[in-house]
């Protein structure tokens, strides 16, 4: 849903068409922004969750209890919406605490996986996914070719595995998972892409360094946070090597 909310805004400030491709001058400072954000998002959801991974008493409040667990969650879907959703009426201040805080509760929610999969394999696969990242939104910001069409395509898909994931939560199949791993890995990397030309078209003509732009900018960074955690989980399910 958040990536239809992204579309939507785009269109918004772009007036439904892209008008010549002449960027402004505040283009280069914006894009650094989004990725300085993402990063800092990333830190702060990694820090947590270590944190959280070597508290026995956090652990078992969120884990042990399924209220404090779904709360988490929805809370989790609430900041992405309401950042999403009401984003020309909240000032960029309050936009970036929400995003920070959704990284904080990310971060616990994801503690998981130290419990779950060993530190050395978790290292590893977060440097193939920075390496896979990285690549595809580098492919994204110069590529020529418009993904917009693979981006519809990609989103498809993605509604796709929350339902498949949804049925086998009831179903328990490994094969399902499996697949849905493989999936999810095909999705968000072509959504890295995706996502990063969308970014750079939405802020190639911001006049100026405006509130206005800075909040288009951190919509930026959490969405590219988000493909980046999602890949980062499909890989560890693929690649991870679980504790004994």
């Amino acid at each position: 849903m958040e990536y239809k909310e992204f579309d939507r805004m785009v269109n918004e400030m772009e007036g439904g068409s892209r008008r010549s491709y002449v960027p402004s001058v505040s283009f280069p400072a914006l894009m650094r922004k989004v990725y300085t954000w993402m990063t800092l998002a990333m830190i702060i959801t990694g820090i947590t969750s270590y944190g959280v991974a070597n508290s026995p008493g956090l652990i078992e409040m969120i884990f042990g209890n399924r209220l404090v667990f779904w709360g988490l969650i929805i809370a989790e879907f609430g900041l992405v919406f309401g950042i999403s959703g009401m984003l020309h009426k909240i000032s960029v201040v309050t936009a970036t605490m929400m995003f920070i805080l959704y990284s904080v509760i990310n971060g616990a929610v994801l503690s998981s996986i130290f419990l779950l999969y060993t530190m050395s394999s978790i290292g590893q696969v977060f440097f193939i996914t920075a390496g896979t990242f990285g690549v595809m939104s580098l492919i994204g910001y110069t590529t020529k070719t418009d993904l917009t069409s693979m981006g519809k395509l990609l989103m498809m898909a993605l509604i796709g595995i929350i339902i498949a994931t949804v049925v086998n939560m009831f179903v328990g199949s490994t094969g399902l998972q499996s697949i849905i791993s493989y999936a999810g890995v095909l999705i968000f990397v072509g959504l890295t892409a995706y996502d990063s030309q969308k970014i750079k078209h939405m802020l190639y003509e911001q006049d100026a360094d405006d509130e206005g732009a800075q909040k288009l900018a951190l919509v930026g960074a959490l969405t590219l946070y988000l493909d980046f955690i999602n890949l980062f989980i499909y890989l560890l399910r693929i690649l991870g090597s679980r504790r004994d």
